[in-house]
């Protein structure tokens, strides 16, 4: 292995600062797990001095290009806006960096074919930040369902999120920069889904509403679409139903419900719900998630890099979404479904 301890991984950021302060987030989780933050590049002079308060001696760059050509950082973490994520992601590949972009992966299913094509040229690693695959609602809804067999064989997922207001006017509303309104929040609940949907992709048929909240956005035409859905069709003869609206007046609770031969299972951050019938009655059973443990991560990566254990954010992975998302902006635009494609 190139690298005999995780401390030989030198890692850095594209993007600091912002929402949730993501930059010092993920430098502090590669540091967890062992690697040593080296380079933050940022266009923004008052974040790139935060981030020399936050991690001293640490390189800072005004361009990604002179990051390339001056630091040896061997792995970078892209925290900018979706549409950016292909573009930056394949200059840091093309040199020979191993990169995780914030999810989504990219926007289309080409850009990701492009990127996980990159990363096998180059022989490098390509991740996405699905630090949600550890959240504690998916881990007991995993053990519960698919082990377990709490609810039986799965058939049917309703995956929604929404309510009734007009957006905010920052990036994530802009369609041509965001992807649209599926993709922020969408891609987080599909990865949850296809955790317990455990077939491939055989089409998908996407819907959207448009006119309510588009004028009185700075965005205008290029905003977000109101209410979008998905409605993906598996091999195995399952479905998953996936809505992102804000102009649902009266919003299903929970995030996601799971509907079994046995029973449904129902998740939220709370907590879960599990519904199953005995004879003429209706047994529920409540309980609290376990906690989450999505630092798991990047300790995945580090242990991969290091001792070659098998990563578990592989890029193909990431691409599912991603498909799902591409398909259902395409199919409702043209009003039928679109065939899955795997190469």
């Amino acid at each position: 292995m190139k690298y005999k301890k995780p401390a030989d991984i030198k890692v850095g950021v594209i993007g600091y600062g912002g929402a949730f302060n993501m930059g010092r987030s993920h430098l502090n989780e590669m540091k967890q797990a062992g690697m040593t933050p080296t380079a933050v590049v940022e266009i923004d002079p008052t974040r790139l001095a935060a981030a020399t308060q936050d991690f001293p001696g640490i390189e800072t760059y005004a361009s990604v290009a002179q990051m390339l050509k001056q630091s040896d950082v061997d792995l970078l973490a892209i925290i900018t806006p979706h549409n950016t994520h292909a573009k930056l992601a394949l200059q840091c590949l093309n040199a020979g960096r191993h990169v995780v972009c914030e999810k989504p992966l990219a926007i289309t299913t080409a850009e990701c074919d492009a990127m996980i094509a990159a990363a096998k040229r180059k022989k490098v690693v390509l991740s996405t930040y699905h630090n949600r695959h550890w959240d504690g609602c998916i881990l007991q809804a995993v053990d519960l369902i698919c082990r377990k067999k709490a609810i039986g064989d799965v058939f049917r997922i309703d995956a929604h999120m929404g309510g009734w207001g007009q957006p905010g006017d920052w990036w994530r509303t802009s369609k041509a920069i965001s992807g649209g309104i599926l993709y922020d929040w969408g891609v987080h609940l599909l990865e949850y889904a296809l955790q317990i949907m455990q077939a491939d992709i055989v089409e998908v048929s996407g819907f959207a509403k448009n006119g309510i909240w588009a004028s009185k956005t700075k965005w205008k035409k290029d905003t977000n679409e109101d209410e979008g859905c998905a409605v993906i069709r598996f091999h195995n003869g399952g479905w998953v139903n996936l809505l992102i609206s804000s102009v649902d007046s009266r919003p299903k609770p929970g995030w996601l419900e799971f509907t079994g031969t046995k029973g449904t299972y129902a998740m939220d951050w709370g907590g879960w719900e599990v519904i199953t019938h005995k004879g003429n009655q209706t047994l529920t059973t409540k309980g609290p998630n376990p906690e989450s443990t999505g630092w798991k991560l990047y300790q995945n990566i580090a242990d991969h890099l290091t001792k070659g254990e098998k990563m578990i954010i592989t890029p193909e992975w990431a691409r599912r979404p991603i498909h799902i998302l591409d398909l259902a902006n395409r199919s409702a635009k043209i009003g039928r479904a679109l065939p899955a494609q795997y190469k």
